[in-house]
């Protein structure tokens, strides 16, 4: 093509302007090489003819040919979009449009070019490792010194943690021409970006609640806050998601921090169990309290029942009383010696025959054990 020879595109599918820096009129094309003469073009196309062109063949036929070599030309801006791509169309240089996927057309080059996106494409972008692309495997740190500048973060409390990510990203569909203009180097980008946003919301945390309970929290905080910046770019760059894959300490001083760690999970586990006895032992104490005062009641239930009962009694004995004195009091007095002599050894003396009348007490007799006749 005419533009090989100064650094252009070799297809059609090629990035007219380099490496895109400074969007499609930053440079110009590579090289710093200025753009083709399009007279100087056709001049020698013309030349070229005429030196294939036989002598006899005439005005006429070398119009025919003109025309069918500018159809051929024309026929040439036909591409293909994939299912997964987005084709943007160039001429000059100037972006006109996207094209979804399917059979498109644009003037052929040099006059127009496309550029074709895997928007559907996810992209991975590890920081604060390196993973082995065969095996999957991270390497360690003695492997990538530099991940260990990416991975050591400062936290609000002033302590170091040892942060390692994965950030998922794709091209945005609905904006590829700001992916292909706006930015230099997308993953560059994407990286840096996904550096700061991790290190703006970890030195807003404590490292104890980094190492535990905020986890989960940091995912997606991180990811509004790439968003929020790549939007801020126009970047044309969509984070799908934000993998925190490990939190610890740096390996340094990571043995006083499973100490400190095993301590706080003690001091947690006891208070635990003190918690659990204190629940134990709190419900029997009210118990037993109900059950003492409900006791106390009974018995004061019961004590004001007597009472009054007896004070009924009396109140009957005296209206008996007021009836009949004398009978009343033989009556209590009898009533009173049975109470007394009932349990009690009796002796019974008869004063008119002055000596001792004779008594057995019934109760000293046991019941016959044979047979008796009844």
């Amino acid at each position: 093509m005419p533009w090989s020879d100064q650094g252009g595109p070799r297809n059609q599918n090629d990035d007219p302007w380099g490496q895109r820096q400074g969007g499609p009129w930053g440079s110009g094309p590579r090289n710093g090489a200025p753009p083709p003469d399009l007279e100087e073009l056709l001049r020698r196309g013309q030349e070229g003819l005429k030196q294939l062109l036989p002598s006899g063949f005439g005005g006429r036929g070398a119009a025919i040919l003109g025309l069918l070599t500018l159809m051929a030309w024309l026929l040439s801006g036909f591409y293909t979009v994939g299912p997964n791509e987005i084709g943007l169309n160039l001429i000059f240089g100037k972006y006109l449009g996207k094209t979804q996927a399917g059979l498109n057309y644009n003037l052929p080059s040099p006059i127009g070019s496309v550029i074709k996106l895997a928007v559907t494409d996810r992209n991975a972008i590890e920081i604060g490792f390196r993973e082995d692309g065969v095996s999957g495997r991270k390497h360690s740190a003695t492997q990538t010194p530099e991940a260990t500048e990416e991975s050591l973060m400062l936290t609000g409390d002033e302590n170091i943690a040892d942060v390692k990510f994965r950030v998922i990203w794709q091209i945005d569909p609905a904006h590829p021409e700001d992916f292909a203009f706006n930015i230099f180097e997308p993953a560059l980008t994407v990286k840096a970006v996904a550096e700061s946003a991790m290190r703006e919301i970890v030195g807003q945390s404590q490292i104890q609640k980094i190492l535990t309970a905020d986890r989960k929290l940091i995912e997606p905080a991180c990811q509004q806050l790439m968003q929020k910046v790549l939007d801020s770019y126009r970047s044309g760059v969509q984070v799908v998601q934000v993998l925190l894959l490990s939190v610890d300490p740096p390996a340094q001083v990571i043995t006083a921090f499973r100490d400190v760690t095993a301590a706080q999970q003690d001091l947690q586990r006891l208070g635990n169990e003190a918690d659990a006895y204190a629940n134990s032992v709190v419900p029997e104490a009210r118990g037993a309290a109900a059950r003492i005062l409900q006791e106390a009641e009974a018995y004061r239930e019961q004590t004001v029942a007597e009472a009054r009962g007896q004070a009924s009694r009396f109140d009957q004995i005296y209206e008996q009383y007021k009836r009949a004195p004398a009978l009343t009091r033989e009556r209590l007095y009898i009533e009173t010696m049975e109470r007394v002599l009932g349990g009690a050894d009796k002796v019974i003396i008869d004063q008119q025959q002055s000596g001792v009348a004779p008594y057995v007490p019934l109760p000293a007799f046991t019941p016959f054990q044979g047979g008796a006749h009844k």
